[in-house]
């Protein structure tokens, strides 16, 4: 969950570049942390590692991270990658384009230009993340963060008067959202090769967004 899409990356880089030493040991120390935390979530599941683990592995103290992270859980949800991705596209959208369309659109291209296969991803999602409770309540939590920046965002369209309707809508794009790392496409798509699991996934993206508009 804390992957960054890769053309997020380079931006990232470029950007890494240009601060001053001090400022660039913090970010570097900050996503070494990360890194660690991912791998070894996504290796033994949330619940099975500590804090002290994750330390370890980014050849930090346990003091140093919580300088950096309040809990275990935020190693989890810091990044807003997919949040980010799905406004962008609401934002940058042609003229006849629907919300539907345009963020559907952009998740589909992500998943075609990943480094991981759908399956996979999936899989690791589930593994590292999907099957704990503890997580669980920060999960519904960041979902409804998410429908409230995209409620917000089609309400600037309309010069910020919020509408049911909007609300609506938002509702529809996070269920899209959350149906990605559901246990039914995760079903639907077991057996199938890569290249397959990619076509159904991208293709059942873009019908969604079609149905919701």
């Amino acid at each position: 969950m804390t992957d960054t899409a890769p053309d997020l990356q380079a931006a990232a880089a470029e950007d890494l570049a240009a601060l001053p030493l001090r400022d660039r040991k913090r970010v570097l120390t900050r996503q070494s942390i990360l890194a660690a935390a991912e791998r070894l979530f996504e290796e033994r599941g949330f619940d099975s590692v500590t804090v002290a683990e994750i330390a370890n592995a980014a050849n930090v103290s346990v003091k140093t991270l919580f300088v950096y992270f309040r809990s275990k859980e935020d190693l989890v949800f810091t990044d807003t990658w997919l949040l980010d991705l799905c406004l962008d596209a609401l934002r940058a959208r042609p003229d006849g384009t629907s919300p539907g369309e345009a963020i559907t659109g952009a998740l589909a291209a992500q998943l075609r230009a990943g480094k991981q296969t759908v399956s996979d991803g999936i899989e690791v999602f589930h593994r590292g993340y999907g099957g704990s409770a503890a997580l669980r309540s920060r999960l519904l939590r960041m979902w409804e963060q998410y429908e409230d920046a995209i409620a917000a965002a089609l309400a600037a369209e309309k010069n910020g008067a919020p509408a049911p309707e909007l609300r609506l809508r938002a509702i529809q794009l996070v269920g899209i959202l959350r149906t990605l790392t559901s246990p039914e496409l995760r079903a639907a798509i077991s057996g199938l090769s890569p290249d397959e699991n990619l076509s159904y996934v991208c293709d059942w993206l873009l019908a969604a967004g079609r149905t919701i508009d």
